[in-house]
């Protein structure tokens, strides 16, 4: 049977957990997605597991929050006066922001808590001090012309 190398396009399916089983991301509705090997399109853990795997193969892959989405940075977290956000929509739990980080980096900003006069953003990335698994199934491969 054939294996991919770099450079190969594969589809995948996936699940992801939190490190307590929580699932936080499937392919289940949008279908197996490609990722072009060696391009840096998915964290290195799973390019090197799909390596080795045949199509139909399935492996769970695990990811230490520092090699994932790194620790959670309090520094991240911020109040926003209400009065530097637009009216419309209404800041709401849950809600993302886009704004710009000190040294002009796009910055993604979630919405942690609503008061009357400040917003409580965190710029981490929420899945950020968390271990996490990836169990994949290998669907195809298109290997590099």
């Amino acid at each position: 049977m054939t294996t991919p190398n770099n450079g190969d396009t594969v589809s995948i399916d996936y699940v992801l957990r939190r490190g307590d089983g929580e699932v936080v991301g499937t392919t289940e509705e949008m279908g197996p997605q490609d990722i072009e090997l060696g391009s840096g399109q998915i964290f290195p853990q799973i390019e090197q597991a799909l390596t080795g795997m045949e199509v139909g193969d399935e492996e769970t892959v695990e990811i230490a929050s520092d090699s994932a989405f790194g620790p959670r940075r309090d520094e991240l977290v911020i109040d926003i006066p209400r009065e530097n956000l637009p009216p419309e929509p209404a800041p709401q739990p849950g809600m993302a922001m886009q704004a710009q980080s000190p040294d002009g980096q796009p910055l993604t900003l979630y919405i942690v808590e609503v008061g009357e006069q400040t917003v409580k953003a965190d710029g981490n990335h929420p899945l950020a001090g968390e271990d996490i698994s990836f169990a994949i199934t290998l669907r195809d491969i298109k290997q590099a012309a």
